[in-house]
């Protein structure tokens, strides 16, 4: 049963969040079930450090030259229970104000770029300051934190408006909570984590840029969705479109209400607004947050965030 509900997880167009954050619980368990198998009954742990070997990212760059898929995988490791717990916790709960606002296949492209560019900073900084040049040769860098830092500030950037309810705190704008962590990884630049706050910084650069970019009408998870959508298209739906063509056909169904208002409403139903209506919406987010806007304005949001 449970490999039942693990597989339509996975089967659906539109569950981008949850399908990332199994990924990466499935991944982190498996290679501690091996780590415990092989220690107990081999007293041994060769499958972990196999493992870590082949995924993490070196900073050293002759081995990375060999490695350069690391560039990627190492944002799907994890090295103990509290550092995937925090990490999949923040990109759930940042991670669904990207999905309902703006589509679930730009989480997705928020994600692989955000943990792209936390390991480039990575492996540049740790190169060409002097301060780490001590260190190249034997660190390595493992963690999702880059990708949910850009999952984190790209929501911020959107909507900073939008306000969480934190325990002991109350509400707090999630601007201020991106800020927060922005400022703690810089101060982490001198610890001994140094590698990895400087990834933080680069994937939540990336995660501003994003969202900037993509309000001037320049969506750069275009080469994300390609690949995707190549490596779903032997399942039977297009990644992203699918689900979406069924929730613009319930829209125009709920907005026809008389047989002489059908036409015009079908019409409204199916219109895709421009890039200045966008842009208004957006801004009018920005100012007063999502809840401000009518319910024209929700639709014409989710119907571009479907393009």
């Amino acid at each position: 049963m449970i490999l039942d509900e693990f597989k339509n997880a996975f089967r659906r167009s539109d569950n981008t969040l949850i399908q990332l954050i199994l990924i990466n619980i499935v991944i982190w368990l498996g290679v501690n079930i091996l780590n415990v198998t092989f220690t107990v009954f081999f007293n041994t742990q060769a499958s972990t450090l196999f493992f870590y070997h082949l995924l993490h990212i070196p900073a050293h760059i002759p081995s990375l030259i060999t490695r350069p898929w690391t560039l990627l995988t190492y944002a799907f490791m994890h090295d103990g229970i509290w550092h995937i717990l925090f990490n999949m916790l923040f990109l759930y709960w940042f991670g669904r104000l990207i999905a309902e606002y703006l589509g679930h296949r730009r989480i997705l492209a928020l994600y692989i770029l955000g943990a792209l560019a936390g390991s480039l900073f990575y492996v540049a900084l740790y190169n060409l300051l002097p301060i780490y040049h001590p260190y190249v040769a034997k660190s390595n860098m493992v963690g999702a934190s880059a990708a949910v830092y850009a999952v984190v500030v790209g929501a911020a950037t959107f909507m900073p408006n939008h306000v969480f309810h934190l325990f002991l705190l109350g509400p707090v704008r999630i601007v201020y909570i991106a800020i927060f962590y922005v400022i703690m990884s810089y101060l982490g630049l001198l610890g001994a984590n140094a590698g990895g706050n400087i990834a933080h910084l680069g994937g939540a650069l990336l995660g501003f840029v994003y969202i900037k970019q993509l309000r001037q009408g320049n969506d750069w998870g275009a080469p994300v969705y390609a690949v995707a959508n190549f490596l779903v298209r032997i399942r039977g739906f297009h990644f992203g479109k699918k689900q979406n063509r069924g929730k613009v056909r319930v829209k125009q169904t709920v907005t026809v209400k008389t047989n002489n208002a059908k036409g015009a409403q079908q019409r409204e139903g199916s219109h895709v607004p421009d890039q200045a209506e966008i842009d208004a919406i957006l801004d009018k987010i920005s100012v007063s947050g999502y809840e401000s806007l009518s319910k024209e304005e929700k639709q014409k949001l989710f119907r571009a965030s479907q393009r």
